[in-house]
């Protein structure tokens, strides 16, 4: 439990030293936080949440490749090599969208997962564990989940949610907090305002955590059903009771902020999961 609460607060406290440059830049520029600044307030919040979550998006691929120590197959060499390639060739094609290249990573766990900034331009990488635990249906299901991440676009779409939560934590925190000191002494030290938004940012940004994760575990159930469209609906039950037979995933250091990417992210709580539990998702595939 406490490795749950340190991973919530350290992508809250994220939001909060961005917030702390964004307080600085406005005593720079000597920007008044007040009821006919707001417009200005918010695109200049707007700016500052969202930056962050661009240039990560961009950065997405290579970062990813640098963490996992992820091996681009360039010319496949083995069975294994050719059947991954073959297969996600197939996928993308009947997906729409150019071949995404295709790595491995070496990790116990069985898991996998989908990045990139465009459709167009996107990785698939698997784990070592994943070949060694699953038969090449069950392969199939996983890689069918996998391209359907890249068709939904769910790689910006999570990043643009998290660039405009940033946004309204920043703003109601800056709004809060001014309405709180015109109610009180008006004499109050910057440090104590300063103070005050970053309990906010705080609160707000656990608010914001909740909904990002909440949008999170619904784009599961969503490439869980693509991929029984492009693969068939027992192939990815097949996948997910493998998973779930298999080992669980065991976030560790740089990994841990990266588990919304892989198909088996680690169960932190029900609020903060990144993923449904492998139960449900079996469940609501069988409902289809």
């Amino acid at each position: 439990m406490l490795r749950v609460f340190l991973f919530i607060l350290m992508q809250v406290a994220v939001v909060a030293l961005v917030g702390l440059v964004g307080a600085v830049i406005l005593v720079a520029l000597d920007i008044d936080v007040n009821a006919q600044s707001y417009g200005g307030l918010l695109l200049f919040c707007a700016v500052i949440g969202c930056a962050g979550s661009v240039i990560s998006l961009f950065l997405s691929k290579s970062m990813c490749k640098t963490a996992y120590r992820v091996r681009v197959i360039e010319i496949p060499r083995t069975d294994e090599e050719r059947f991954l390639v073959s297969t996600i060739e197939r996928l993308s094609s009947k997906a729409g969208f150019n071949m995404p290249e295709v790595g491995i990573y070496d990790a116990p766990d069985p898991n996998a997962f989908a990045t990139g900034a465009s459709k167009n331009s996107a990785l698939v990488a698997v784990s070592s564990g994943l070949l060694r635990s699953m038969n090449k249906d069950e392969v199939s299901g996983v890689l069918g989940h996998e391209i359907s991440h890249i068709q939904n676009g769910d790689m910006v779409t999570m990043s643009l949610l998290q660039g405009i939560l940033n946004t309204f934590v920043y703003f109601f925190s800056y709004i809060v907090a001014a309405a709180l000191a015109s109610r009180g002494n008006r004499s109050q030290s910057a440090g104590s305002s300063f103070f005050v938004r970053s309990m906010l940012q705080l609160v707000f940004g656990f608010v914001a955590q909740i909904i990002l994760m909440w949008f999170s575990r619904f784009r599961e159930y969503r490439a869980d059903a693509g991929s029984a469209q492009l693969n068939g609906k027992e192939n990815m039950i097949k996948a997910l009771m493998a998973l779930r037979r298999g080992v669980q995933p065991q976030p560790r250091g740089e990994h841990e902020a990266m588990q919304a990417l892989c198909i088996n992210g680690a169960n932190l709580s029900s609020l903060f999961a990144t993923h449904p539990s492998l139960e449900d998702r079996i469940e609501a595939l069988k409902k289809l």
